[in-house]
């Protein structure tokens, strides 16, 4: 069993004695680490409010349980939107004003884990600084727990989902009109969670008439890998062609990932969301973009055609929403489907990338396939190599960068080493002697050549 403790959240399997998965007790003590580092950023005596939403994975009612117990044992007023996704739980937290708030989601995980993600009062992830301060209140134990006049209390939210959707048709950029006369026929897959409450009624708001959802009941128990990657889509695949749809959307489960499928049951590819939707935007309006440096090329090629900048953030959503304000990108993002759009809210968003891709393909007058084929065709190779934990991975790193010192590289975060047509990222773990690493290039074979010559380097300076 696992539990892992990390800036953005603790994540682990349900189980097992504490510290060893995410036990009762550790979902108690995070929750209260969380809830005290709240209150040092409010005045003394400050009545806390906290957002709280979760997937709907078959742990959730548990942890939610606990967790918001726990609010209330540190004086902490809750609002509690029950099952909804975490862009919904984001979007409350500033529509409440609250404090903070707690996404009760492990993401694409198997339905053994689940998590606490950590929202500050903007409904933004917590920095490095501010989630280690976390991790350090929990270790120490400093955190103390109200007295019987000061708990907290319980307000139920269940129509938050209705709140975000219609902030989603406000938007200028999302034309409702264009997308009903398209007439589009549009199959889901929400992987038995929150995307199945939400995805239809989005939908149909949207002005779409044809709508078909697989894998729509929210009981948690996932119907295949909830990772939206090609090799766990066969189903909707072939749903496209038996059902003559126009586009499909794939949801991790808690809807913060958006893959999209062709009419012809093709892959559109989880790293062009981001690069079609980016398209969209800059297509109207002139500005800046941001993605993570594990992501495609092709977002920085679109970009500068539309004469923008493109800037590259280190791994991570926090880093990349940073990136983004630091350089007033109007659309960012990462490369596994996670749309940022600032107009909205800070952070990865499903429903708005939907929204804003069928307003794209409504205006673009083509099939799905052939908006796909308008993008430049890049490949990425995943990789990794297990280490001994005597190798320095830090001084693999330092002499990779060293080989490469007349190439691009960018090492605020690991080593990316850009060439002319492709390039490579080589980031390690945080919890083990890991290095992964990503290749891209113009094929896939290519891609996974660079990947494979790059190990062999790899292997050769760790001497293993």
């Amino acid at each position: 069993m696992s539990l892992i403790k990390s800036i953005s959240g603790i994540r682990g399997t349900i189980g097992d004695k504490e510290g060893e998965g995410l036990s009762p007790i550790d979902i108690v003590k995070f929750t209260a680490a969380y809830t005290q580092w709240v209150k040092e950023q409010n005045e003394p005596g400050t009545r806390l409010r906290i957002v709280v939403g979760r997937d709907a994975r078959i742990s959730g009612a548990m942890v939610s349980h606990l967790v918001l117990g726990t609010l209330m044992s540190m004086g902490a007023d809750v609002i509690d939107l029950g099952l909804a996704t975490t862009p919904s739980t984001e979007l409350a937290v500033i529509d409440y004003e609250a404090n903070g708030g707690l996404i009760l989601t492990a993401s694409h995980n198997p339905k053994q884990w689940n998590a606490l993600k950590l929202l500050n009062m903007n409904g933004e992830f917590l920095s490095a600084a501010e989630g280690n301060r976390v991790l350090e209140i929990a270790e120490k134990g400093q955190y103390t727990f109200a007295p019987v006049e000061f708990l907290g209390t319980i307000t139920q939210d269940n129509n938050f989902a209705y709140k975000h959707i219609q902030q989603i048709l406000a938007l200028r950029l999302v034309d409702v009109a264009l997308i009903k006369k398209a007439n589009f026929k549009v199959v889901f897959d929400s992987i038995n969670s929150v995307g199945g409450l939400i995805i239809p009624d989005l939908l149909r708001a949207l002005g779409v008439k044809h709508i078909v959802g697989l894998n729509t009941e929210p009981h948690g128990d996932f119907a295949h890998t909830p990772e939206p990657l090609p090799e766990n889509l066969g189903q909707i695949s072939a749903a496209m062609r038996e059902y003559k749809a126009d586009v499909g959307f794939v949801v991790d489960p808690d809807v913060d990932r958006l893959a999209i499928v062709c009419e012809d049951g093709s892959m559109f590819g989880e790293e062009y969301t981001l690069v079609s939707v980016a398209d969209y935007i800059l297509s109207v309006k002139s500005g800046n973009t941001v993605s993570n440096l594990s992501s495609t090329r092709a977002l920085s090629v679109v970009t500068e055609q539309h004469g923008g900048s493109y800037s590259p953030a280190a791994v991570g959503e926090v880093n990349v929403v940073a990136k983004m304000k630091e350089t007033n990108a109007i659309i960012g993002g990462e490369g596994n489907g996670g749309v940022i759009y600032p107009e909205l809210h800070y952070g990865r968003d499903a429903l708005v990338g939907i929204a804003l891709f069928l307003t794209h393909l409504a205006k673009s007058q083509c099939k799905t396939s052939e908006l796909r084929a308008k993008y430049p065709a890049y490949y990425i190779s995943k990789n990794k190599i297990q280490l001994t934990p005597a190798v320095n991975v830090d001084a693999v790193l330092a002499e990779m960068k060293k080989r490469y010192a007349n190439e691009r590289v960018n090492d605020i975060d690991g080593v990316k080493i850009d060439f002319p047509t492709e390039w490579v990222h080589l980031r390690k773990s945080n919890t083990e002697p890991i290095i992964r690493i990503y290749a891209e290039s113009k094929s896939e074979q290519a891609a996974d050549a660079l990947a494979q010559r790059i190990m062999s380097e790899i292997k050769q300076i760790a001497g293993i």
